[in-house]
């Protein structure tokens, strides 16, 4: 039986296991890594709950990014004492803003959701992802890579995924209830989930740190897949007491 521990890898919106590629990569000698899938549950409780049946491990690691770091939070929630170390990467943890704010998030969504049904999912993702990138990455044959990612999920997929996002719970409440070791990161640029949202939720979880990456955006893992790998690797060794 291998004493490395489980670490569930957790995707965003119309992710798969691409965005965790290179970390799988470089933390499998650290951990037994297993990247999620959420298939069509469209609510983020359901898909925490998803993640706890399917880990095989009475505890485990579990890295969250963007939608996902919302999911290891439903996890944390729904059975704290099986999380053993806890990553949140360009995530966030507030609900669905309320008056024009919200109401404009959700046109947005539903926006993007019906030119996918009309023109195709990569139609709909050169629209949504431009903001999802450090500008220098714009066309570039790791744009393209997002683009391939966000056309092998469907329609009714990101339908499913935009219910869970709206209908999104309050998690600030639970982040000073979080005891298990804590790391959060971001890019500097990310536009979507900025560094200062970061630093909010790193002063209401006791001990948790921040990594802040250089020259990125949103996607992260896939950005600056060497600078995340090397930071989540120093997670796993402190998590573990090496």
């Amino acid at each position: 039986m291998s004493t490395r521990p489980l670490l569930m890898l957790l995707p965003g919106l119309m992710c798969d296991d691409a965005v965790w590629a290179d970390q799988v990569h470089a933390l499998s000698p650290q951990a037994q890594v297993r990247v999620a899938a959420y298939g069509l549950i469209d609510s983020l409780d359901g898909m925490a709950r998803h993640v706890l049946a399917t880990a095989q491990a009475d505890r485990f690691a579990v890295a969250g990014h963007s939608m996902g770091g919302r999911v290891a939070l439903e996890v944390c929630r729904l059975a704290p004492e099986r999380v053993l170390s806890l990553a949140l990467l360009d995530t966030g943890c507030a609900p669905l803003a309320g008056g024009d704010h919200g109401d404009g998030e959700r046109a947005g969504r539903l926006a993007l959701l019906a030119q996918a049904r009309a023109e195709g999912m990569r139609a709909m993702g050169r629209a949504w992802a431009r903001g999802m990138v450090h500008p220098d990455r714009l066309d570039t044959p790791l744009f393209d890579s997002l683009l391939d990612m966000i056309t092998r999920s469907s329609p009714d997929q990101y339908a499913a995924q935009i219910n869970a996002l709206l209908n999104r719970p309050d998690a600030r409440p639970l982040l000073p209830q979080i005891t298990c070791p804590t790391m959060l990161l971001c890019g500097r640029d990310d536009g979507w989930s900025p560094v200062a949202r970061h630093e909010e939720m790193q002063a209401a979880i006791a001990g948790a740190t921040l990594d802040v990456i250089a020259h990125c955006g949103h996607m992260a893992t896939m950005e600056q897949p060497q600078a995340v790998s090397a930071v989540m690797s120093r997670w796993l060794r402190r998590c573990s007491g090496g």
